[in-house]
């Protein structure tokens, strides 16, 4: 897909009213708008306890922020009866949870989309932050991980079917943080836990599908994970993005495209960025890669432009500030390399 360096975001921003938070998505984001997440609202917001809202036996303390499941003590039997009658309706994201997709889904977007882009949270993330009754992470509960595989898959599903009302063209990303731990000692699952997870979520999706990490991992498995998009912070990790010209070039000749995460989601780095250093890094990024053979033209054309990451850490002017830079780097990018 020829993305022409469009700007467009991973998920949270700062707001408690979700008409302001679309308000900015809609006017800025004119070719690949999101839902977002609105986690400031309250903890019902966060994206782990968005997603665990099907969950038996989650109990989400909204005090403490945190989620855990007593595995000595829960009922699975009427989530596998949905699960395995694929019952796609059950598994909705309610409004009371997700306030930023309803109030979306409300709206008229402009001719100019060519995505709509949502986003679950990545398995791997989800099964490391929920923690059972003796505070081990579910993931290494070789039952229970695989529920919160099937219903992340099914909650998928479900939001493409209904963002697909908005446009034929859809981005599901599954939100990773935790693939940064994969190969560390702090973390126990293999590369083949991990191709086999993220295959289960993103099973019966027919739209494009995406990964996002905000931290460094290994971007070659990454990209070799049957993905169209792969998103990354590019601000503090692009250097690492480039050490992998050889798999950057494959990954684009199959139609892969870069999200490159280049403006940065702090209040200290934003207050020394311009969109003229924003633009210098990814030129930078850029040439690196073509000075290894990848070719520029077809980087520049399958690339999107993001923040690092999520903005609910900011404040709402700073978060329309970012939509500024986000807007005039992807411009100048553009223009620069005689894009659409």
């Amino acid at each position: 897909m020829a993305w022409n360096c469009a700007p467009s975001v991973i998920g949270s921003l700062p707001h408690t009213d979700p008409a302001k938070a679309v308000d900015l998505i809609v006017d800025s984001l004119r070719t690949i708008p999101t839902w977002p997440q609105m986690p400031n609202i309250g903890f019902k917001e966060n994206m782990y306890a968005q997603y665990a809202r099907y969950l038996p036996g989650a109990q989400i303390d909204e005090a403490k922020k945190k989620i855990r499941a007593d595995l000595s003590n829960y009922d699975p039997e009427d989530v596998y009866m949905k699960i395995l009658s694929e019952d796609v309706d059950s598994f909705s994201l309610p409004a009371d949870s997700f306030a930023g997709f309803h109030e979306f889904m409300s709206r008229d977007l402009p001719a100019t989309v060519k995505a709509v882009k949502g986003q679950v949270t990545g398995p791997v993330s989800m099964g490391l932050q929920i923690t059972d009754q003796n505070d081990r992470p579910v993931l290494y509960d070789e039952t229970y991980a695989e529920i919160i595989r099937k219903c992340l898959n099914l909650m998928a599903r479900w939001q493409e079917r209904e963002l697909r009302k908005k446009c034929p063209q859809t981005i599901i990303f599954l939100d990773e943080p935790y693939l940064s731990m994969m190969g560390t000692p702090f973390a126990s699952f293999s590369q083949d836990d991990v191709r086999a997870w993220t295959a289960e979520v993103r099973e019966g999706l027919e739209g494009m599908t995406g990964v996002h990490c905000c931290a460094n991992t290994d971007w070659p498995f990454v990209m070799g994970l049957g993905i169209d998009l792969l998103s990354f912070d590019a601000f503090d990790y692009g250097y690492t993005i480039v050490l992998y010209p050889e798999e950057v070039q494959r990954f684009l000749e199959k139609g892969g495209s870069l999200a490159w995460g280049v403006v940065p989601n702090s209040e200290e780095k934003l207050a020394n960025e311009s969109v003229s250093s924003l633009i210098g890094t990814m030129e930078s990024m850029f040439a690196d890669l073509g000075s290894k053979g990848v070719d520029t033209e077809l980087l520049a054309k399958q690339s999107v432009i993001t923040p690092q990451c999520g903005l609910s850490g900011l404040s709402e002017s700073s978060a329309a500030k970012v939509m500024e830079l986000l807007l005039g780097v992807s411009e100048a990018l553009a223009a620069r390399h005689s894009l659409g």
